[in-house]
């Protein structure tokens, strides 16, 4: 057997997320039926983080192990073949040591956020960011952004379904910036709860809308109680953009 890892671009649109569902089309299932038809064996793709419904990866890693003799190069291309007319892409294919994991040999992860703070109706990036007409102030989203940094109990940006055995976690990074009408918020750390980015997203779009402030972030946060959330984001502006191992 060989594994392959495997660095791969996506719209979520299509899909209920990146884990096979029974209920309807996923990522991972993608790209586990197109490596099936062209080896002709059972593959299970494993990947470094699990997107939800309508989020998108710039550079989610996966990898998968092949029995038949194949080149990397050759497999990227025949998988990115079998995978159209489905949005889903792969960048980059190599092979990696038998104990390299995906998931549990990453070292952190990151994502961005993307609004479009404008009140015009989206058209190209309709699905690919969330729009916020009332004008944001992304410097007092960064500013409050900094109480979030660090190592905190993040229960109250916690989804009820979230499976992680615990709600600490060490956020390494979470900035917030504007270019024009596009507010861009950064997250980086080991890894994150399930709903934490985009749950801090829709709690510093609050503050950005002047609703809270950067002390009602902080005692959202010290409460630890999913019910002092402010808001949830949409999937939409999610970004899955690197794995780093």
């Amino acid at each position: 057997m060989t594994r392959f890892a495997l660095t791969v671009e996506y719209d979520g649109r299509p899909f209920m997320g990146w884990q096979r569902q029974a209920h309807g089309p996923s990522v991972q299932q993608a790209i586990e039926d197109a490596a099936a038809t062209i080896t002709g064996e059972a593959v299970t793709c494993h990947a470094a983080g699990r997107t939800d419904a309508g989020v998108h990866a710039l550079g989610m890693r996966a990898h998968v192990e092949i029995a038949k003799p194949i080149e990397p190069f050759r497999l990227m291309e025949a998988l990115n073949a079998r995978l159209r007319p489905a949005p889903v892409a792969v960048l980059a294919c190599e092979i990696v040591a038998d104990d390299w994991h995906a998931r549990f040999s990453c070292l952190g992860r990151a994502y961005e956020y993307r609004i479009a703070n404008r009140r015009a109706p989206l058209t190209f990036e309709k699905g690919l960011a969330w729009q916020v007409p009332q004008v944001l102030d992304a410097d007092a989203m960064d500013d409050a952004a900094q109480v979030l940094v660090g190592r905190h109990d993040f229960t109250t940006f916690r989804s009820a379904h979230c499976q992680s055995a615990s709600p600490v976690k060490t956020l390494a990074r979470l900035d917030v910036a504007r270019d024009g009408d596009r507010v861009t918020v950064r997250a980086a750390a080991r890894s994150f709860l399930h709903h934490q980015v985009r749950s801090m997203v829709g709690c510093l779009a609050m503050v950005g809308m002047g609703r809270w402030t950067r002390d009602d972030l902080a005692d959202a946060l010290a409460a630890t109680d999913r019910q002092r959330l402010g808001l949830n984001a949409p999937p939409d502006g999610l970004f899955f953009v690197e794995a780093v191992y």
